[in-house]
């Protein structure tokens, strides 16, 4: 997937999953109940700092913060934007 969009210094643009649908037990998930999406996978990444390099890539499937990044719309397709420090883990 290519994106028009190539982050800046420590910055990581990340395509969020999509939210869980049903529980564990089967039970449905109302649209108003359902939580924001904790993990995502990686779409680009910029060049890092200075003497900070980056440790994430495009490709890799990364956990982060509950309300990290700011959301955006690019080619009509929803990302969220964040620091590299914003994110966990890579999975």
């Amino acid at each position: 997937m290519t994106v028009s969009l190539k982050p800046l210094a420590d910055r990581v643009l990340v395509e969020p999953a999509p939210a869980e649908e049903k529980t564990s037990g089967g039970i449905i998930i109302p649209d108003t109940a359902k939580e924001k999406p904790q993990r995502g996978k990686v779409v680009a990444a910029g060049e890092g700092k200075k003497d900070e390099p980056m440790t994430v890539k495009a490709g890799d499937t990364v956990l982060y913060g509950k309300y990290a990044g700011t959301e955006i719309t690019v080619d009509g397709k929803d990302y969220l934007i964040m620091r590299e420090s914003d994110i966990f883990a890579i999975i």
